[in-house]
């Protein structure tokens, strides 16, 4: 899920398969996502309705607003619908966590090998964006070079996703695993756990085998190559994939293959320094699990397997 001093991870600490089949709620389709911004409009209740609102930072309060980081292209966890409004499992659960905090969580574009950075230099609150919580980013480990590159960050862990690899419909049907991709070419979103993956598989390719990787900002960018021919496979996290696979072309486009890789959990991130604002997002989120709103958010999206029973802070690998 990436992974996104980004939703990157190496391969050993690369999400893994859990989430069950995805049920697409409605006639939502997958969208382009351009370098707008945008924010969730549903309304976060008043300040004086909201029963955690005394747990943020004074600063927040005042402001009544969280920025979000995300990369808003990797439907169905957060894209823009039809009408250009910003949807998805993540603004969802953010709306609802809002209502507990009395603020609203103001969802900004952003390609995803940049929000970690964004978070440090204060641009964003928090980064919402179906990123992978693992130690290296916890630490601010480049997972490539092994060196420190931060001061890593803070997670507040919400879901559970893996990793799939998808072909075009009728396409390239001898792939099946991760080391039927030597001597071809993959299409993934830069700074994934995808990305990760590819390169660690490419390492154990045999016979002067490799695998090409072509890495773009977005998913919807390498669905569009791998939709055109110009790849033999994409991958995604499962979530992603499922939804491509279900929607682009009427179904008709992409076909998932294999089986999906190891799970882990997405997590919100938060600076290392702002503890009181990372404890204030994990009693939110404690609080839409017992009140039943995160179960309701999750099935909306068809995506119960990948749901969790309580709220944890730096729960990766």
């Amino acid at each position: 899920m990436t992974a996104r001093t980004t939703r990157r991870t190496t391969a050993a600490r690369s999400r893994l398969a859990v989430v069950g089949s995805i049920a697409v709620a409605g006639a939502l389709i997958l969208t382009g996502c351009g370098d707008q911004t945008d924010s969730n409009s549903e309304s976060s209740g008043s300040k004086s309705a909201a029963p955690l609102a005394d747990k943020l930072p004074q600063a927040i309060r005042d402001k009544g607003v969280i920025k979000v980081g995300s990369d808003i292209a990797y439907a169905p966890v957060e894209f823009k619908d039809d009408s250009g409004k910003t949807v998805g499992i993540d603004p969802d659960l953010a709306a609802a966590m809002g209502k507990q905090l009395g603020v609203t969580f103001q969802f900004e574009n952003g390609t995803f090998d940049s929000l970690i950075t964004g978070l440090r230099s204060k641009r964003y609150d928090v980064a919402m964006s179906a990123m992978t919580d693992t130690k290296d980013r916890q630490e601010g480990i480049d997972s490539d070079t092994g060196k420190k590159v931060g001061e890593g960050v803070d997670f507040v862990d919400y879901f559970t996703a893996g990793v799939s690899i998808y072909t075009q419909k009728g396409k390239n049907t001898d792939i099946k695993t991760w080391s039927d991709l030597c001597g071809k070419k993959i299409v993934v979103q830069r700074g994934t756990v995808s990305e990760d993956l590819a390169k660690a598989e490419a390492k154990k390719c045999s016979g002067g085998k490799t695998i090409t990787i072509e890495a773009f900002d977005n998913d919807q960018q390498a669905q569009t190559r791998l939709r055109a021919g110009g790849a033999a496979a994409g991958s995604s996290d499962f979530p992603v994939a499922a939804y491509a696979v279900k929607t682009s072309g009427g179904g008709n486009d992409f076909q998932l293959v294999g089986e999906q890789v190891e799970a882990a959990p997405y997590g919100i991130a938060v600076a290392k320094n702002n503890t009181q604002l990372r404890d204030a997002l994990k009693a939110a989120l404690e609080a839409i699990i017992e009140n039943g709103e995160y179960d309701k958010i999750i099935k909306k999206w068809g995506v119960e397997d990948g749901a969790v029973k309580e709220a944890t802070v730096n729960g990766g690998k």
